[in-house]
């Protein structure tokens, strides 16, 4: 049988050489300069999807899942994405305000159920668009796994979360508010958070995926690598996946929400991932599945904060392709660094993932996708 499958593999490969040469070609030197720029790298595993005229052109997974058992990564294998993440919780809010269940405008004290106001601005309402923004004037410095860390109720030291500039009036990059952002969505819904995001993004656009890691299928989780510059080694993150048993078993609806971590939670694979994309690519719409309207997808997609070109939850740069403005955004946890990005005008997006590369190369992990974005550019979408 398995003599069959090779002579078979051979045959396929026989006829694209002689029947589609440029084919061929294309696949192998792509392969040839993604793996050189692994070795460069020492990059453990990279997934990547490319979008071109509207379609999925080209998926492959290159390298290890798994260095200890010397697993190959294969397209079907799910990572944890990180912020990509975020794009999800903004998606699923623009679906409920389109259902005239809130705005952008709102006061999101209003919201949480608790005060959520820099008491260095006291007077100065912080909106939801502020914080799917990053405009809210929250920080990280207390944590974000936890509300309890914001409510004036249950952190004496919950000032500390909030910066010296007004709401509005300033960017910062903030995990814990796609945190309290997802627990607006269970607020609003009366769905647990993880399953409001399955039921009405990815079960829609016919994707597996999720936040619940007890919800998916172990087996397909890339093991993810951080980098230790002093031995030169890679060590595997056991949190990557972490379960939250415990914590999901005393689940409170609209409170515990951030143990799903809508910021950063998000496990899928590249190439389901480039279908997603490709919804917020169409305004809002996939194979003729409609997720948000047009509207409000060109919301998202709207800079916000001129400064950072930041949307919500997605920004816009002109970088990572050089000299094309492409929209979406990037990820990094655990050792592992993910993109996303799109051209709405021209049609075509790339998604890559590795799970571990050496950081202290040029770059480090933002460089070394941004550098195999190139290569499959070159190759499948110039």
């Amino acid at each position: 049988m398995k003599a069959i499958v090779y002579k078979a593999t051979i045959l396929i490969f026989w006829l694209l050489a002689t029947s589609h040469p440029e084919i061929f070609a294309q696949r192998s030197n792509t392969k040839r300069e993604i793996k050189k720029l692994m070795k460069e790298y020492n990059a453990v595993g990279l997934s990547v999807a490319v979008v071109k005229n509207n379609a999925l052109s080209y998926t492959h997974a290159f390298g290890l899942k798994n260095i200890e058992d010397d697993k190959k990564l294969k397209p079907k294998d799910i990572f944890r994405i990180a912020s990509i993440s975020k794009s999800f919780s903004a998606t699923a809010i623009m679906q409920l305000i389109e259902a005239g269940e809130l705005s952008l405008d709102d006061d999101f004290s209003k919201l949480i159920g608790f005060t959520v106001r820099n008491p260095k601005y006291p007077d100065s309402v912080i909106t939801l668009r502020m914080i799917l923004s990053h405009t809210s004037s929250i920080n990280d410095s207390q944590g974000y796994f936890n509300l309890n860390v914001i409510n004036p109720n249950t952190n004496p030291n919950y000032a500390s979360c909030y910066s010296d500039y007004p709401p509005g009036g300033g960017y910062r990059y903030c995990n814990l508010n796609f945190n309290m952002a997802g627990t607006i969505i269970e607020k609003i819904s009366g769905e647990r958070f993880d399953q409001y995001i399955v039921n009405h993004i990815l079960k829609p656009l016919h994707l597996y995926g999720g936040y619940c890691v007890d919800s998916l299928d172990s087996s397909l989780f890339v093991t993810l690598y951080e980098f230790d510059s002093a031995t030169q080694k890679f060590t595997a993150a056991v949190d990557a996946y972490h379960p939250r048993r415990e914590e999901i078993k005393n689940y409170k609806s609209g409170y515990s929400t951030p143990v799903f971590s809508p910021t950063g939670g998000m496990k899928i694979s590249a190439r389901d991932l480039a279908v997603y994309m490709q919804m917020h690519l169409n305004m809002g719409t996939y194979n003729n599945i409609r997720i948000i309207s047009e509207k409000s997808a060109q919301q998202m997609q709207t800079i916000v904060s001129p400064e950072e070109k930041y949307g919500l939850a997605l920004l816009t740069t002109d970088t990572f392709i050089p000299g094309k403005v492409l929209v979406g955004h990037t990820g990094s946890a655990y050792g592992l660094n993910s993109a996303m990005f799109f051209s709405p005008s021209e049609k075509f997006g790339l998604v890559l993932i590795t799970n571990g590369c050496n950081t202290t190369k040029p770059g480090g992990g933002p460089g070394f996708l941004k550098a195999a974005a190139q290569v499959l550019y070159k190759h499948y979408i110039q």
